[in-house]
């Protein structure tokens, strides 16, 4: 008996900021060809915008026939999808200097206990063992967004219903921000608050706008996000960073720490931050291995040389 179950995802390389490549890929396996040029001009929004916003690719989907569905879930969900033919895209840690990432899933392997994502290159995708996926998901609340034809819709629906629509609240929330419109998006977390006041996602999110406002009412919600799920990294990384802006080395590099013990792998940068707050504190020989580790981890990085430099004088 054969214990890989795949799905075969059309091969797909065009997508745009707005048109993420998983929401293009899952398009064209239902049979719809998204336009590009649409993508294009909704892009426009976002001139110095780096990476790609999800829901702009999802919401154009869904003007083109397709529905959508964002939960949370879990493995034995996320198999069952695949089992019925619907390849889920879920929300992963990032590397190097993107902290998060869209990644869709197209089978799993029962004995070896391996989750196959997709990779747009001719017969090749991504083996990850499950536990280690399991553990990377539960980072960002093991979120999963499902886009189905309307006709098999109330087929795959059967999650909650308060946690979809306090989930998509999160999405319109974020692209808000992107948008800069800041009161709105506050207003929009809050909703989703109201909806599901255990969405960690939306306690994140709104505590990360407010420390871009340097509130201090950003700590209040980091801590519950963490109350929530003990796993979610950039509550950490938003609390080291809210710390270092106010000149907390102390508690920069404490929280900082916890990010990294949560996932070393998963933001280059926060090995700088922490090596600033530590050199701040004159531990220069652990400052001196974090910029070294920023650097191993990401030697493309665009300040490099001045890291070097200040490496070799310490």
């Amino acid at each position: 008996m054969d214990s890989t179950h795949t799905l075969e995802i059309p091969l797909v390389q065009e997508e745009n900021i707005c048109l993420p490549l998983v929401v293009n890929a899952v398009s064209k396996y239902w049979g719809i060809d998204l336009p590009l040029k649409e993508a294009t001009e909704i892009a426009k929004k976002y001139p110095r915008m780096k990476g790609s916003i999800l829901i702009e690719g999802v919401e154009l989907a869904e003007r083109h026939g397709l529905s959508a569905i964002i939960s949370n879930s879990n493995l034995k969900e996320l198999k069952k999808m695949i089992d019925i033919g619907v390849p889920p895209i879920v929300i992963i840690p990032g590397i190097k200097d993107v902290v998060q990432h869209a990644s869709l899933i197209v089978g799993y392997d029962e004995i070896e206990k391996t989750i196959f994502h997709y990779i747009p290159e001719p017969e090749k995708i991504g083996a990850i063992p499950e536990k280690r996926f399991d553990e990377q998901w539960q980072e960002d609340d093991r979120l999963m967004l499902l886009i189905v034809p309307q006709d098999i819709l109330s087929d795959v629906n059967t999650f909650d219903e308060k946690k979809i629509r306090s989930n998509r609240l999160c999405f319109d929330g974020e692209k808000l921000r992107l948008q800069g419109k800041t009161d709105e998006a506050i207003t929009t977390l809050k909703n989703a608050l109201e909806i599901n006041k255990l969405n960690s996602t939306a306690m994140c999110l709104l505590a990360g706008i407010l420390n871009e406002q340097n509130s201090s009412e950003a700590l209040d919600y980091y801590t519950k996000t963490i109350d929530l799920n003990s796993k979610y990294y950039l509550a950490y990384r938003g609390l080291g960073n809210y710390y270092l802006k106010a000149k907390d080395f102390q508690n920069a590099e404490k929280y900082y720490t916890m990010a990294i013990e949560v996932d070393s792998f998963r933001f280059a940068p926060i090995y700088k931050n922490r090596g600033l707050a530590r050199f701040e504190q004159k531990k220069l020989t652990i400052a001196k291995e974090d910029f070294k580790m920023y650097i191993k981890q990401m030697p493309e990085a665009n300040d490099k040389i001045s890291i070097e430099q200040a490496i070799s004088q310490m």
